[in-house]
């Protein structure tokens, strides 16, 4: 049997067209629920073949480090991306990780296309675009676009040309459902046209920030999501579903966000200059969650930082605070790109979030009250698939996706 190395894992050369769809966003809630409805017809004959499951996502719970964990079949520590936004060894400047030189692995699509598979893969937004297409060479046997984009693709850049007359759509707006759409509806016709090795269809959380499980937005898009699932599965693909992260709700009562204010908080203790929050989940798209997630790391410049860790951990709703190599050992993540501490948070109902300063902080995009990831309580993730799985490791993450979809299936 033909196999292919990549990061210390070998993967069997998939007998049917395998396709990962990393649902961004979506807590195991959302479908279950969708499928209670009614609304999901084709997951649930997918899984009376196949397999529900449940594993956990990679540390921070944020879209970037999972979604090339992901890819790479490993870790943070081994790839390097432990998030979209951190401040840079080299300089000590913050910035954002979007460039394909922060990668520091291999994707599987890469390997696989240089044992001559072809790959195929399409993401929501262009920020994951280059990271995950690195390595690929566009000779006619791969392509990657995003829907963002999709008008700009060209053959040398991304090996395709005309997706949006492709997929007979328009370029849809970034903060919508039909981002997420397009990815699937692109797949649907790439799985016809190119017939793909390895498919990898990611999408964006737009609607799981906006709209709780059971509710009409969420059901819109799990019912929108059902058809196109149909159409993959009868194209005769092995399908694995994942997700990069869950989502809560990050509010109190009356709808504000539930934030504790760190970088205030340590300033008034330490004093201004004496200590860095950096909040891993910021990126260009804040308009749904305002740079607010669970998930921070601290520098520190002067004090003791068992003494920032103390101040840290009296603040209530902090679920965990660690040393940086305690940390990074705990969650699987790069200590040079990490700061001193991590701090983890959610208290008893999961809805604390870490900002900066409050000035900061724009939250005039919220229309909604806020819902985030990126804490321990986002990291439970579904792991589905239209075919019967075979000795499973005992505990499941999103980044054995393709592992499994290659080397577990059960013989028919």
């Amino acid at each position: 049997m033909k196999t292919v190395s990549v990061n210390g894992r070998d993967y069997h050369w998939p007998k049917a067209p395998l396709v990962v769809i990393c649902c961004d966003g979506s807590e195991p809630a959302y479908m279950e629920i969708a499928m209670q409805q009614g609304l999901m017809p084709n997951l649930k004959k997918m899984i009376a073949k196949g397999e529900n499951l449940r594993g956990l996502s990679a540390m921070p719970s944020f879209t970037n480090p999972n979604n090339l964990s992901i890819v790479t079949g490993r870790p943070p520590a081994v790839h390097g991306i432990c998030g979209n936004y951190l401040i840079d060894p080299a300089t000590g400047q913050e910035t954002m990780m979007n460039d394909p030189k922060w990668l520091r692995a291999p994707t599987i699509f890469a390997a696989f296309q240089q044992q001559g598979a072809k790959v195929a893969v399409i993401t929501a937004k262009d920020k994951l675009r280059l990271l995950l297409g690195k390595g690929l060479v566009f000779d006619g046997t791969a392509v990657a676009f995003s829907s963002e984009k999709a008008d700009k693709a060209t053959l040398k850049d991304n090996g395709i040309e005309n997706v949006c007359a492709m997929v007979g759509m328009d370029v849809p707006e970034v903060y919508s459902a039909e981002l997420s759409e397009f990815v699937f509806a692109a797949g649907v016709k790439l799985l016809a046209s190119m017939k793909p090795d390895l498919m990898y269809l990611s999408t964006t959380d737009y609607v799981q920030h906006k709209y709780a499980p059971g509710s009409r937005g969420a059901n819109a898009f799990y019912a929108m999501m059902d058809k196109y699932l149909g159409q993959l599965d009868a194209g005769g693909a092995t399908i694995v579903i994942v997700a990069d992260h869950g989502m809560k709700d990050k509010h109190l009562p009356n709808g504000e966000p539930d934030v504790i204010y760190l970088q205030d908080v340590l300033d008034r203790k330490f004093g201004s200059g004496k200590t860095k929050v950096i909040l891993p989940i910021t990126d260009p798209y804040v308009v749904h969650h305002g740079a607010l997630g669970s998930f921070a790391t601290v520098y520190v410049y002067g004090p003791a930082v068992a003494d920032v860790m103390a101040e840290i951990k009296s603040q209530p709703g902090i679920d965990v605070v660690v040393n940086r190599a305690d940390g990074c050992a705990r969650f699987e993540l790069p200590e040079d790109r990490t700061g001193d501490v991590i701090v983890i948070s959610g208290g008893p109902a999961a809805s604390k979030v870490i900002g900066t300063s409050r000035e900061k902080h724009d939250l005039s995009g919220l229309k909604e009250p806020l819902r985030s990831h990126g804490g321990l309580t986002e990291q439970e993730i579904p792991v589905i698939s239209n075919r019967k799985l075979a000795h499973l490791p005992k505990t499941l993450r999103n980044f054995d996706a393709f592992f499994i979809g290659c080397n577990n299936l059960a013989e028919a």
